[in-house]
């Protein structure tokens, strides 16, 4: 059901049945690795190249996640993804893999939540009995593409962030034990004019703001209804702007419940420099750390807001701007 000007209200409430967090060694050694299922030492993971390690992650955290809930890939109808690839290549080669009717998304870091999103809109319109979720990034690959291969070792900002090597998946279905997906705000196109592509926390924060805005107006709620309110990965430089923009706004977020998936990934010592950011921060963080925090009792209600940068390393060779985008999903327990 529609709401508003752009929330749907799910009203049979999909339950995520299982969830799986997946990484490689830098969130093995960061702030949540408690919360992952499959860590590797190996930024490689054995493979050959950073894409194909990445499709690993995906594979992975896909399969952990159907074992998980007691099913077989044979039961999932849908199966939704998206990464940073160009041809979102690692979702569409991880489908190859676990063989699933596959719908690629791509909405660059908000991937994660516009999955969830469209894959609880389909379980809630009695359209599918199951439908996996997922998002992943792997930071030497998104590194080579949008930025400089790591080993040229580039001398990086204050304000750029480090991409999550990992993968999250999450799986619906429309009855059983399990945080349950209760609304999703979908986001607009939101281009500041800001062209730095080591700045995406600044690029990314108006967009996080315009929809979490929404959301309030559309379901008419304060933001004390929710436990906690995770940007997906703004880190430092983006979520001080996006608090600084909410309060000016007249929507004043306490500080206990609003936080940053890239900020919470990773132990202050790590030289992730302003923290974490890429598909698989908010997947990573949502399907690992908040899930179990859900199921544990220490949390009953959470807003995800997953942003994303829709640019591509064509748009930024030729010049463009940074149009961006965030994707909110409410889950309660």
């Amino acid at each position: 059901m529609l709401k508003g000007h752009r929330t749907w209200i799910f009203q049979s409430k999909p339950v995520i049945l299982a969830s799986a967090a997946v990484g490689g060694p830098f969130e093995a050694a960061g702030a949540l690795s408690e919360d992952f299922d499959i860590l590797h030492q190996d930024i490689w993971l054995g493979q050959d190249s950073f894409e194909k390690a990445e499709k690993v992650l995906l594979e992975e955290a896909a399969q952990k996640a159907i074992d998980k809930a007691g099913l077989k890939k044979e039961d999932v109808q849908f199966f939704l993804s998206g990464d940073l690839m160009n041809q979102i290549i690692s979702s569409s080669f991880a489908a190859r893999t676990l063989g699933m009717p596959y719908l690629g998304v791509f909405g660059a870091c908000s991937s994660s939540m516009e999955g969830l999103a469209l894959g609880s809109l389909i379980v809630d319109s009695k359209a599918a009995n199951y439908v996996l979720a997922a998002a992943s990034s792997h930071n030497g690959a998104a590194e080579k593409q949008f930025r400089y291969p790591t080993e040229y070792g580039s001398q990086k900002p204050p304000t750029a962030q480090w991409t999550v090597t990992g993968a999250g998946a999450a799986l619906l279905g429309k009855e059983g034990n399990g945080p349950r997906v209760t609304t999703a705000t979908i986001g607009r196109v939101i281009d500041m004019g800001i062209s730095d592509p080591f700045n995406m926390g600044a690029a990314m924060a108006p967009a996080a703001v315009d929809t979490i805005e929404a959301h309030f107006r559309d379901m008419n709620i304060d933001p004390t209804y929710y436990d906690i309110i995770a940007t997906g990965d703004l880190g430092k430089v983006g979520h001080r702007i996006a608090s600084d923009l909410l309060t000016d706004h007249g929507l004043k977020i306490p500080e206990n419940i609003l936080t940053d998936c890239g900020l919470l990934i990773y132990k202050p010592e790590q030289p992730v420099i302003a923290g974490g950011s890429g598909c698989a921060c908010s997947a990573t963080v949502t399907y690992g750390h908040f899930m179990n925090q859900m199921r544990g009792g220490k949390l009953k209600r959470i807003l995800i807001i997953a942003t994303g940068a829709l640019m591509s390393p064509i748009s930024y060779q030729q010049k463009e701007s940074i149009p961006c985008i965030a994707h909110a999903v409410s889950i309660e327990i």
